[in-house]
């Protein structure tokens, strides 16, 4: 069967098993009786079976089928997840603030729904010191257990040591959950204009400036 069904006279055989608008089987027919039946109901005659024996056809608004057929493959390309991989990489003797950016960076990829690789960079002596990256991979991995689970245990790979963590939520759970936390946002904003600023924002926004402000 083509992309593009035979529909109406582009229909070539001498008898088609018929199917109803609403899916009713209404059995074996000749050619000329079903496209009388698809005047009759102001509808399309459309092959949906080319190969069967006769080739099964249907009684449809075909134009409407079409349409409807292109927003379903366009939503489903929307909402289509894709594997993405994340990389972070930290120091063995990173400092408490960096590690808490860092952090907050694998928590961010986790909520979307993203793996993340981690990579323990050593240089110098730290080569022989395997054991602080291993502690701050394990460190990781606690301080983000909520969120995700070692899918791939620290490993060294030449001067560097490597974690994979997965998310708990699958791709499309997260974006589903981003979908409708941005849309409520949308709602909220438009129902509560004037909630959006606190009043520092509120009251610096109604005094007179001369200058536009800096983004």
């Amino acid at each position: 069967m083509s992309a593009e069904p035979r529909i109406n006279d582009r229909i070539r055989v001498p008898e088609v098993r018929l199917v109803g608008p609403s899916g009713e089987q209404v059995g074996i027919v000749p050619l000329a009786k079903a496209l009388e039946l698809a005047q009759e109901y102001d509808l399309d005659l459309v092959e949906v079976a080319a190969n069967a024996r006769p080739p099964v056809c249907k009684l449809m608004d075909y134009g409407k089928f079409k349409y409807e057929s292109a927003m379903k493959a366009r939503e489903a390309r929307k909402n289509q997840a894709h594997t993405v991989i994340k990389e972070m990489k930290l120091r063995p003797k990173i400092d408490p603030h960096d590690y808490d950016t860092k952090k907050g960076h694998v928590v961010r990829f986790l909520k979307q729904g993203d793996k993340v690789k981690i990579t323990i960079m050593f240089r110098g002596r730290e080569q022989s010191r395997p054991e602080l990256g291993y502690r701050l991979l394990q460190r990781l991995a606690e301080d983000v257990q909520d969120l995700g689970f070692v899918e791939s245990n620290p490993k060294q790979d030449g001067r560097n040591m490597i974690m994979v963590l997965g998310p708990h939520k699958k791709k499309t759970e997260a974006m589903a959950e981003a979908r409708q936390a941005q849309e409520a946002r949308k709602a909220e904003a438009k129902a509560n204009p004037g909630k959006s600023q606190n009043p520092a924002e509120a009251e610096a926004s109604e005094a007179p400036s001369e200058e536009p402000a800096e983004a």
